[in-house]
């Protein structure tokens, strides 16, 4: 490792942030190992099987970590995930059973490299995502580790903010349930295990204030995104108008659930009924589906894989997150690669400066949204403007920002 430098081990569920942080820390010499539940390299047997529902395991690479000691439980992972089928486990339940799993499998690990790990020259740190970090903290801090945990939400004041929308339109409350107490309580113990939490937005951390958690340990860290080189060339152009021939696009590209801002951006649909504008609506549905006939400008493309993403930025006008409460929002990120103007919220990660590369919510409605979209409407000439600044706006969202934000971590 890096003379001077941490030592760290990441251990995470999923391609969370691309891998973002284990790749930034490969690249600085002080990734120990990454621990994750599914890896499935090129050459693996489960890239070779044409069963729909491996796609997802096919996307848990990056060749940024090739040669890094990677550590998984694939197979474990798949006969996990075919018991919980079987036994028609979902909701809460499953996503409980889904992080203890991992973090079992994770200690088990752990105790079996204590020779490999105890000849190391300094004590490492260990990084885990909230919510699947508690085994893992105890067992860290009992090797005298230090803990730092990665807040991926809002916390449990986001989980009000949820439950406040869905108590406000009780058509929807059956598509929500609170999560069980045991779940804050454990929360609760790895912020308290925590020697460092990081969060990806002010926003998060006021509402980590908000829920009682020591603000000492909260550090801000923006979510990092590379772009390609196709991202890079790419040359974004609007009309002089728009019209029922060449409307606005509109994306909305995430979880379709009301604490994303759904359904006042139904709302403003609505009120834009009558201008030339469409809506491509890109998620898994988690609210009843609207008919046709209600909607007609509205086009539901339903859940896809994130390797086809892509088409959907490149053939919007702009992208709109609404979102009543985030920790970040990656979708930010990922449309100004493709320098698509964004519309968001403020609770979120500051992605968008107000009128230089997108839009500024002051609150969220379906009139504050109608009126942006309007806005774009009128001013195709604006929209270029804020697509051509996009790209001026990636340093501080850089793997190159991450390390250094990451390097300026000591725990004593």
């Amino acid at each position: 490792m890096t003379e001077n430098l941490s030592s760290w081990i990441c251990c995470q569920i999923g391609a969370r942030e691309h891998y973002a942080i284990p790749r930034t820390l490969a690249k600085s010499n002080q990734l120990i190992s990454l621990i994750t539940d599914s890896w499935v390299t090129p050459t693996s047997i489960w890239n070779k099987l044409p069963i729909k529902r491996l796609q997802n395991l096919t996307e848990r690479f990056h060749p940024d970590l090739s040669e890094v000691r990677v550590w998984s439980f694939t197979n474990s992972l798949i006969a996990f995930e075919i018991r919980q089928k079987l036994e028609k486990k979902e909701g809460w339940e499953k996503i409980i059973a889904r992080n203890q799993w991992f973090q079992e499998k994770t200690v088990n690990l752990l105790k079996q490299q204590h020779k490999v790990l105890s000849h190391l020259d300094h004590q490492p740190y260990l990084f885990a995502y909230s919510y699947a970090a508690l085994d893992i903290f105890r067992y860290a801090k009992s090797q005298g580790w230090k803990t730092i945990l990665g807040q991926i939400d809002p916390g449990i004041t986001h989980e009000k903010i949820v439950l406040q929308e869905y108590n406000k339109y009780s058509e929807y409350e059956s598509y929500t349930k609170k999560a069980p107490s045991c779940y804050w309580e454990k929360w609760y113990q790895e912020c308290t295990l925590a020697d460092q939490i990081i969060v990806n937005s002010k926003w998060s951390s006021t509402a980590l204030h908000e829920a009682g958690i020591d603000q000492n340990k909260v550090k801000i860290i923006p979510l990092a995104y590379e772009r390609s080189q196709k991202n890079i060339s790419s040359q974004r152009q609007y009309p002089i108008s728009f019209s029922h021939h060449r409307p606005l696009k509109v994306l909305f590209l995430g979880n379709v659930v009301l604490n994303k801002g759904i359904f006042y951006l139904l709302q403003a649909v609505q009120l834009l009924k009558d201008q030339p504008i469409k809506f491509i609506i890109v998620g898994s549905l988690g609210i009843k589906k609207p008919s046709r006939e209600e909607y007609p400008n509205v086009k539901w493309i339903g859940s896809v894989p994130r390797s086809i993403t892509a088409q959907y930025y490149q053939e919007a006008d702009v992208f709109i997150f609404p979102t009543l409460s985030d920790g970040f929002g990656l979708t930010q990120l990922e449309a100004q690669s493709w320098q698509l103007p964004i519309i968001a919220s403020q609770y979120c990660g500051e992605v968008v400066n107000h009128g230089v590369n997108g839009l500024v919510l002051s609150e969220v409605t379906g009139e504050t949204i109608a009126q942006a979209l309007k806005f774009c409407l009128d001013n195709p000439q604006e929209l270029q403007n804020f697509a051509n600044n996009a790209q001026n706006y990636f340093e501080n969202f850089s793997l190159v920002n991450l390390q250094k934000e990451l390097s300026k971590i000591t725990l004593e």
